[in-house]
Order: C-alpha cells, then sequence, then structure tokens
C-alpha cells in the first residue's frame, strides 16, 4: 500500500491494516441475493431481520428497493421474501410455505451446517450444549431447527460450570455459534469435555473460516499497534469479538460504524494503529476511515496479511442468472 507525503506540522501515523477483513463469502452471498431478487421480481422485495448486520450496507439494499421486517406478517401476500444471513428458525420457511409466498434462504451455508448438525444430534437421541450469546438472531434461528428442551445455552465458562444436563440417560453433545471467539469458545468446550469425557464435540470447527482468519489477523497486529480501529457495527456479533481479541491481546480497541464515530480525543499518543472491518462491513468504509485518519495525520499504510480467502458459496439455483 502506498503511505502518504509528509506534511510540516501534521504527525505520522502508521497504519497497519488486517488481511483478510471486511466481507466473508457468506455476506457477499446474502446481499447479492437481495439484489438479484430485485433484479428478478421488481420492488419492493421483504428482507426479514437485516440481512447482515451492517447499517451502510441496510441502507444501500433499501434505496435499491428491500423493505426490511421483524417479522413475517409484514410481508404482503403478492411480494418476496429473503431470510437473512443469520438464519431462522424451521417455523419461518413453514409458516411462508402455508401462505404460498416466494421466499429465498440467505442463510449463510455454514450456519445451515450447523443447523443440520443441531438436527443430527437430536436424531442420535443426544441433548446439546450450544455455545453461543442469548438474543443472538443465530442462536434463535439454530434453536429454532430442534424441540424445545432439547438444547440449552451456554454463554461462558462459568455456564459450562454449572450446566446440568437432564437426567433422562441420553447423551450430550455440544455446538457453537459461528461468530464466537476462538479462544473463550475453546475454554468453554474445554470445560464441557472435562466435566462430561463422553461429550459428542462437532465434526469440524463451527467457528466460521472469516471470523477465525479476522481474529487471527487482529492478534497479528495487536502486539504492534498502541490501539485498533474496529469497523462494525454494535449489533455483529463477530465484530465485537475483533475489539476483544485486541484487547486481550494488548492494544486499546474501539468499535466505529464508520469514519464519522472515530473519537480523535482517543487516538492522542497514538504512533501505530491497527485497523480492521468485521465480516458485515464493505471495504468502502475501510477507504473511508484511511482518508478521514489521513485528513489529520501523515499515515503510513502497512497491510498485514495472515491469510488468503477464496471461498465462494453459490446462489439459489432460480437467481444464478437473475
Amino acid at each position: 500500500m502506498s503511505s502518504a507525503a509528509t506534511t510540516p506540522g501534521r504527525r505520522p501515523l502508521t497504519l497497519l491494516i488486517a488481511a483478510p477483513r471486511g466481507f466473508c463469502a457468506g455476506v457477499d452471498r446474502a446481499i447479492t441475493i437481495v439484489e438479484r431478487a430485485i433484479a428478478k421480481y421488481g420492488v419492493p422485495v421483504y428482507v426479514r431481520h437485516e440481512i447482515v448486520h451492517n447499517k451502510y450496507v441496510v441502507e444501500g439494499l433499501k434505496a435499491k428497493g428491500a423493505i426490511f421486517v421483524e417479522e413475517l406478517d409484514e410481508v404482503p401476500d403478492d411480494r418476496p421474501v429473503v431470510f437473512s444471513a443469520h438464519g431462522v428458525p424451521k417455523v419461518v420457511p413453514q409458516r411462508a410455505a402455508e401462505r404460498s409466498l416466494t421466499f429465498l434462504d440467505a442463510t449463510c451455508p455454514l450456519v445451515s451446517k450447523v443447523h443440520r448438525q443441531a438436527e443430527r444430534q437430536i436424531e442420535a437421541g443426544r441433548h446439546i450444549a450450544f455455545i453461543g450469546h442469548k438474543g443472538h438472531p443465530e442462536v434463535i434461528g439454530t434453536f429454532g431447527q430442534v424441540p424445545p428442551g432439547t438444547m440449552t445455552l451456554i454463554e461462558s465458562v462459568e455456564d459450562a460450570e454449572a450446566f446440568i444436563p437432564p437426567s433422562d440417560g441420553n447423551g450430550l453433545s455440544f455446538l457453537t455459534q459461528t461468530t464466537l471467539s476462538v479462544d473463550d469458545t475453546a475454554d468453554i468446550a474445554a470445560v464441557l469435555q472435562r466435566r462430561f469425557p463422553d461429550i459428542v464435540a462437532p465434526k469440524g470447527e463451527d467457528i466460521c473460516y472469516a471470523t477465525s482468519n479476522r481474529q487471527a489477523a487482529v492478534k497479528a497486529i495487536a502486539g504492534r499497534a498502541q490501539a485498533m480501529l474496529v469497523i462494525g457495527a454494535p449489533n455483529s456479533s463477530n465484530s465485537l469479538r475483533l475489539v476483544e481479541v485486541a484487547e486481550r491481546d494488548g492494544a486499546r480497541a474501539m468499535l466505529v460504524q464508520r469514519a464519522a464515530d472515530i473519537s480523535f480525543e482517543w487516538l492522542e499518543g497514538v504512533d501505530v494503529l491497527g485497523l480492521t472491518a468485521g465480516a458485515s462491513a464493505p471495504e468502502i468504509l475501510v477507504r473511508e476511515v484511511v482518508d478521514a485518519l489521513a485528513a489529520r495525520f501523515d499515515v503510513v499504510e502497512e497491510e498485514i496479511m495472515t491469510a488468503v480467502e477464496t471461498v465462494a458459496f453459490k446462489l439459489p439455483r432460480d437467481l444464478d442468472a437473475a
């Protein structure tokens, strides 16, 4: 990356930019599904819940003709509806089918994989300890794949220590939300495996590749940076985890949705600043933040590459040619 020319009177700032950062394959697929649906069906296209947790993205899709709602009964009978990347309980597509609605499922395939694992564990007669955050749409969607009472939410090491499984003699398994802290989740899983040696672990890593990669990139920067800016929404689980990872590794961190949210007083005395973006934040917001910093400092950019992502997910068949 290029560096800005030195300007007399402006303080130098080394900017360490994480790579990978920003959009993941699941987010890119979900946004494309909404755009293709608008192209195919015309406006408006309804979207149940925010398609991804990013205000800039949501507002951009609204401008193109998407209408965001929280419940299916807000969708007219004659318009299509898209389900968000976070996934929905089984009852939602069932109700859409009962109403003969045209619906498109933008659930991230990696979240769908967790849904299928949950179904298989219940079919095998196991109770599931689900590691995740209460109230997150992905957690609500995953709990909605299985009968009530067959899954218990575990949010912390303390929850794992206190967990008492049902006394029905059935086996145990655990699964996780895809956007958690890799380290925190490992700690919780270790407690469950210590307490219940026969507990069945997920087949493969539930935490998605993008979440893991972005956290690893932050770790590579945090040891060098005095502070870290994370671009993301306050309701974005993976973005909040990036803040936590940076702080744990020694850099104070701030979550910003875009450049206007930067507190320049907070940057007083910072000579080396890290910058990353959560999986729902577009690259245009990264460049906006860089430009805002360059307007005040003599910025020297350095990209810290820790992984190259080549993952891509297929679109629903009926949208391929839209």
